[in-house]
């Protein structure tokens, strides 16, 4: 069976075995949050000695595990499982089809109408009560469509800890694929990360397959969790966003050009809550707006991105392949997933035309905080010739500063520094080999 190695994932988790936290796996439906935990996790605790008794799974989509669903059941089938004073496992999947369980114990009369959930039992609850066992070590994954990160900060506190699972980068689908790095470069553009997608072989399959998991998964996910009426409003979003990614827009430009171009007859209020729902379900993912000079974010407009190229492409028919968008998505998608926190910059420059006084804003593709350090880098196809090249770095010259400036380009090219200091470095060993940043 050929398996796709996610080491750096299995090392976070590994870093945060029993630290009296539950572990949340979260992301896009299909990033193989399930395989990482109860293979590739399993596997490593297996090899430094972990017994197979040691281990509870329970998988809650599992027909003959429906009654689990209720936490008190699944709360007695942990506990039941314990037989010693080791040191015990537990991996819970899909932990959204958990529902909720009235307690018998509260007079319902004697509670105020603002705390009614304090009459149900949720899986939240009964987590929160296994993680205090100091010999259980606790770690849960689940879809989207309820289970967002927003809920873990609010039912969990400070007893959780999230883990972010992202689609395949290219440095993982290149390893398992094990082609030419261009071929691979270009391929990882048009069919993205998704581990299943990488695993088939048939270009028809692998088209059908991305093709339906937004009808079949994400939407579907989506829809029930915000009770969205308008299922066309949506679609017609998601088109929109995945034909722009990487452009400048806010919900009242989105809902004119739905209007528009789509006769979508929506209001921005929808469009906006529908944004949230898009970017909660780890589809898109939003790069706010720094003024680089003024030390501050605007409010609009942003950038959005595609969390899986392959699923944006899907989404358009693949019919739509722009290099250089899809590069600079790629690129935001790979710092975002080595952690860093990305904006978009803006740097104000001033001029005289016609004895006036003029005022402009030139683009930095993407301020990279590390701490108190700043990275600036601009993603583009080439610089070979001079005035390109003076047009991708002038808002790196005028941002007047003396932080990291670097310019990715298309193609292998090792790392070089022209007279101003700006870093030239090839998209391929960037995305290959993250201690170049």
């Amino acid at each position: 069976m050929d398996v796709i190695e996610r080491d750096s994932y299995v090392d976070r988790l590994m870093s945060k075995r029993q630290n009296g936290r539950v572990k949340i796996v979260t992301g896009t439906r299909r990033c193989g949050k399930s395989y990482l935990l109860t293979k590739l996790f399993k596997e490593r605790l297996r090899a430094e000695g972990v017994p197979e008794d040691h281990f509870i799974e329970v998988a809650l989509d599992i027909k003959q595990n429906e009654q689990l669903r209720n936490p008190n059941l699944l709360y007695d089938h942990i506990l039941a499982r314990v037989r010693d004073n080791g040191l015990y496992y537990v991996f819970i999947d899909e932990i959204q089809l958990s529902y909720r369980v009235k307690r018998s114990d509260v007079d319902e009369k004697s509670v105020p109408p603002e705390d009614r959930d304090l009459l149900y039992t949720t899986f939240y609850d009964i987590l929160n009560d296994l993680v205090k066992h100091d010999n259980l070590d606790i770690y849960v994954s689940g879809s989207n469509s309820r289970m967002l990160s927003s809920d873990i900060v609010t039912n969990f506190r400070d007893r959780g800890t999230e883990i972010r699972i992202q689609p395949l980068s290219f440095a993982e689908y290149h390893a398992f694929r094990k082609g030419d790095k261009g071929d691979d470069w270009a391929d990882y553009l048009l069919w993205g990360g998704m581990p299943v997608a990488a695993l088939e072989e048939d270009e028809q399959e692998r088209r059908r397959y991305l093709s339906g998991l937004f009808e079949t998964v994400y939407r579907a996910d989506i829809i029930e969790r915000y009770k969205i009426q308008n299922g066309y409003v949506l679609d017609a979003l998601a088109d929109e966003l995945s034909s722009s990614v990487g452009s400048l827009t806010n919900p009242a430009r989105l809902t004119k050009a739905l209007n528009s171009q789509m006769h979508a007859h929506t209001t921005e209020a929808t469009v906006a809550k529908y944004l949230d729902a898009l970017k909660d379900a780890f589809l898109f993912s939003e790069a706010k707006r720094w003024d680089v000079k003024g030390k501050r974010y605007f409010e609009f407009p942003s950038k959005w991105y595609a969390t899986d190229l392959g699923l944006r492409n899907a989404r358009l028919g693949f019919r739509q392949f722009e290099k250089n968008h899809l590069m600079e998505n790629a690129i935001y998608n790979e710092l975002i997933r080595r952690g860093y926190a990305v904006d978009v910059g803006a740097v104000r420059m001033y001029g005289n035309k016609d004895g006036k006084k003029t005022q402009s804003m030139a683009e930095i593709d993407f301020v990279v905080n590390l701490g108190d350090r700043k990275i600036y880098i601009q993603s583009a196809l080439t610089v070979d010739d001079p005035d390109k090249r003076a047009q991708e770095t002038r808002s790196l010259v005028k941002s007047g500063d003396f932080n990291q400036k670097i310019v990715i380009v298309d193609g292998n090219q090792r790392p070089w520094v022209d007279d101003c200091g700006i870093e030239y470095i090839g998209v391929i060993p960037f995305m290959l080999e993250p201690d170049l940043l």
